[in-house]
């Protein structure tokens, strides 16, 4: 308790300038804005939180960004978010979807009213267009327009008459406001899932090297006065500038063991990294019988086979028993149909093996970079429906394919369809401590949270162990 009285005292000394979300606090101010497309832009700020630790109490400061709704005019919001001029053709029922479910919730200003700049949040879109709708003004059924309540009220013609209004104000009495006299309150955390393209601005934005993270946190630590803060020296609580020092050690990395018919037969990882060049899984798997589904529109037929093939070698270079050719030629169909597609294909492709009595071994998907759910049905549907392994791609490998990528890719289907691509040198003399000595039971445990704007999906653990036994 005492730990939470002293937080939210920090917290009270930093509030007054800083936008604060949860335990950390951000400001437009504190670096660059980054702009991460469909009218987000990214944040920085920095984390702290208090820890009780072996060296003491410890203040915890890390540096952090975050997205924020870009406070534009709504109208260039929504020309972002569509990516088109939006006064060019009327919105489609899907843009009339995809406006309500980014607004939805947002606070914006009204702008047509000179210094009185009054704030709302939206509920909603209206279905009609701006130059159609009215309102009552008393209770004899009296009925005037939007276009000329504006006009005549506040003197201000609407030009983007086409477009949908806001619905601001409570359901039962909903307020019309134009796209065009409101603006975006600034300071609105972005809260639900980013899209791919977001999500790689955002990671480059955040990507630092050690050293500038370094020199940023004693920065925000000595721009923030700690050693001056009234909260904690109330709590007689002293706080240093420099970070703290811990004693460690780098631990040797493991020598691994590959297939003694690669040209390197075993490798010693350096800054943790090593790669596939010359060597070969220590024991390769088999893929006799295999399958390609392409639920990519922008991917010819062509293409696929070409991408199938190479994939296929580089799986055989690896040291993998793979045959080059498929059982089918490769399906084309659409991410709507996966349920459909999937088990047809799986159907034609058992209806060839079975009666020889043989098995399908893997499936390969060529995927849309942006593909929503898909992913996540197409595995639910092979692994617990028709107990089929699978292998997910992406269509920019198709178009870009690599030969890093390809290795990659192959070290995955080689697990998956029961092979191993490496073992400790050490494991095969017994020489791990303890392991090797005596029967040992390791735990391993990992938790899965869903993504932001995903309140519905639940958190996931599992917890898995491996045995060791003497000979």
């Amino acid at each position: 308790m005492l730990l939470k009285k002293l937080f939210k005292c920090l917290t009270l000394f930093y509030v007054n300038y800083l936008l604060q979300v949860a335990r950390s606090f951000y400001s437009p101010n504190l670096g660059r804005r980054q702009q991460l497309g469909d009218g987000l832009e990214s944040w920085r700020g920095f984390y702290q939180s208090i820890r009780p630790t072996q060296m003491g109490l410890s203040l915890n400061i890390d540096m952090s960004s975050t997205a924020f709704i870009e406070p534009l005019p709504v109208i260039d919001f929504v020309a972002q978010l569509l990516n088109r001029n939006v006064s060019v053709r009327p919105l489609s029922d899907a843009d009339r979807v995809k406006i309500k479910k980014a607004l939805r919730g947002v606070k914006v200003e009204v702008t047509h009213r000179g210094n009185m700049r009054r704030k709302y949040r939206i509920f909603g879109l209206t279905s009609q267009a701006t130059r159609e709708l009215t309102f009552p003004i008393d209770d004899h059924g009296t009925v005037k327009t939007v276009l000329k309540y504006f006009q005549e009220t506040y003197g201000f013609n609407i030009q983007h008459t086409t477009l949908p209004c806001l619905q601001v104000g409570n359901q039962q009495r909903p307020n019309f406001l134009p796209m065009e006299v409101c603006k975006i309150v600034e300071g609105q955390r972005y809260s639900k899932r980013l899209n791919e393209k977001q999500i790689t601005a955002l990671l480059k934005v955040t990507c630092q090297h050690p050293q500038q993270r370094e020199l940023d946190i004693l920065q925000t630590v000595n721009h923030n006065a700690y050693h001056e803060d009234p909260y904690a020296r109330e709590f007689g609580i002293r706080i240093d500038e420099r970070l703290a020092s811990v004693e460690a050690r780098v631990l040797p990395p493991p020598r691994l063991k590959y297939h003694d018919s690669g040209r390197e037969k075993d490798v010693l990882p350096r800054i943790g990294q090593w790669n596939m060049r010359h060597k070969k899984m220590v024991n390769g798997g088999r893929v006799k019988e295999w399958i390609c589904i392409n639920f990519a529109r922008n991917v010819q037929d062509s293409a696929a086979r070409s991408f199938c093939r190479q994939l296929a070698d580089m799986c055989e270079i690896s040291g993998m028993d793979f045959s080059k050719d498929p059982l089918l030629p490769p399906l084309c169909t659409r991410a709507e149909h996966v349920e459909r597609a999937l088990r047809a294909h799986y159907r034609d492709a058992m209806n060839i093996l079975k009666p020889l009595g043989r098995e399908l071994d893997l499936l390969i998907a060529i995927l849309p970079d942006n593909n929503g759910p898909l992913y996540g049905n197409l595995k639910r549907i092979c692994e617990t429906d028709l107990g089929l392994v699978s292998q997910c791609c992406l269509t920019k490998h198709v178009f870009k394919t690599t030969q890093q990528y390809l290795a990659n890719v192959a070290l995955k289907i080689n697990v998956k369809v029961g092979g191993r691509n490496t073992v400790l040198v050490d494991a095969l003399s017994r020489r791990i401590p303890l392991v090797s000595d005596r029967p040992t039971i390791i735990f391993g445990a990992d938790v899965t949270h869903p993504h932001p704007g995903e309140d519905s999906s639940p958190s996931i653990a599992a917890v898995g162990c491996c045995f060791s036994r003497l000979a």
